[in-house]
């Protein structure tokens, strides 16, 4: 204990000079014209380090691991999680018996974002925009906004808390506006697209806390907005029974966003799937099952929704929307021996490589409130605590069909 506490005197000298530097560097002017990005920001927190651990290298490996876990959960929050559904609310069928003329198949305004079988039907188009907001709050499991998130630590060998931590806050919210189309080519076969506009707020912070005592290291703000990836969609019905049936259908998310700024994944992805209803009078079950590739990761996506037409102007929905994506990764702590300091371990934020599992629960109601215009509002969560998560969002959407 002794060896340890000498070993370390000259050393805190020396990281209240690397703190003082590092402040320095930090009020620094930057050169005219330098463009930061949200992939800068998030470097410029995550490698700001001033702990003294003997190993710069894996310490910049680390802080680059953590950095991207965060942008890929990031991105596919905002560029792989479902957006509302291609179906139109209002769905016909030509009935021959009655003139030909146009009815509705079903009596349900169907899910919001998982799919039904039913097509809008030949030359029914449908138009919506909607609009979510959302700030997010942990990062697997962990806190993200009050500044207890340890990126790098010291502790002394047997000692459950570190004396020296560096922690980061982060503050990001996004706000996305999209706009949706819908067009049934002929009876079975509807095809659309959605896009969205997104804006992005991202600040933050990085904190030394030598022994209790915080030293701010880093603070940064960005924001970032513009077009989205660009969704294009297509869905056939394959068998069918009165509202029910089979149908399969291909969505190909184009990379218009700007990705270093995080508003796109800068890849295309093809995401093909099967999906399922039955229908009754005014209770309908929904189930639909895909696969995505070509974009930031290999993705199951699965899901499962209930609709009940409480009235004939109200539909209420459920959902469950599950996903597992394959090579996005998860945050973890590794531990290692100082190489130079007797009996002191560093602690490194870092990411492991590995499958990650998502599960939101979504409920909400669609309302006609006259004519063909729907409103949907729904309040959607994750059930489990992988990736990034934000508690409670809202969204709502607005939409309208012609031809009905």
């Amino acid at each position: 204990m002794k060896v340890v506490m000498t070993s370390q005197l000259p050393w805190v000298a020396a990281r209240q000079m690397c703190i003082f530097v590092a402040l320095l560097a930090v009020a620094a002017p930057r050169p005219a014209g330098a463009q930061e990005t949200a992939i800068d920001i998030l470097s410029f927190l995550l490698t700001n380090r001033s702990i003294a651990t003997g190993a710069p290298l894996q310490d910049e490996e680390a802080a680059n691991a953590t950095r991207e876990t965060l942008s890929r959960f990031l991105l596919s929050e905002l560029s792989t999680l479902p957006i509302s559904s291609s179906s139109a609310g209002f769905t016909y069928r030509v009935e021959e018996r009655f003139g030909g003329v146009p009815i509705r198949s079903s009596n349900s305004f169907g899910p919001f974002f998982l799919d039904r079988a039913l097509t809008a039907g030949t030359l029914q188009f449908s138009m919506g925009i909607g609009y979510r907001d959302t700030s997010f709050a942990t990062l697997d499991g962990r806190d993200l906004r009050s500044g207890t998130l340890p990126a790098l630590a010291s502790r002394l060998r047997g000692e459950a808390e570190p004396f020296d931590v560096e922690t980061v806050s982060l503050q990001l919210r996004t706000r996305t506006i999209t706009a949706t189309g819908n067009l049934g080519l002929t009876d079975r076969l509807d095809v659309g697209a959605a896009v969205p506009f997104v804006r992005l707020d991202l600040s933050g912070s990085r904190t030394d806390i030598l022994r209790g005592t915080p030293f701010i290291q880093a603070t940064a703000a960005l924001t970032a907005q513009g077009i989205g990836d660009v969704v294009t969609r297509a869905k056939y019905h394959l068998l069918r029974q009165g509202a029910s049936g089979i149908a399969v259908g291909m969505e190909v998310r184009l990379p218009t966003g700007d990705s270093a700024n995080l508003l796109g994944a800068d890849v295309t992805a093809y995401h093909p799937r099967v999906i399922g209803s039955i229908e009754r009078s005014r209770f309908a079950v929904h189930g639909e099952a895909g696969y995505s590739f070509g974009g930031l990761s290999r993705e199951l996506n699965y899901g499962t929704a209930i609709t009940l037409a409480a009235a004939t102007r109200v539909t209420l929905v459920g959902e469950l929307l599950g996903r597992r994506l394959e090579t996005v990764g998860r945050l973890t702590d590794v531990v290692s021996s100082h190489p130079r300091l007797v009996g002191v371990e560093t602690i490194r934020l870092t990411t492991l490589e590995e499958p990650t599992r998502r599960l939101m629960g979504v409920a909400g109601v669609k309302w006609n409130p006259g004519a063909s215009w729907l409103v949907s509002a729904t309040a959607f969560r994750s059930l489990l605590s992988a990736g990034l998560n934000a508690g409670w969002v809202g969204s709502a959407v607005l939409e309208y069909s012609f031809g009905g």
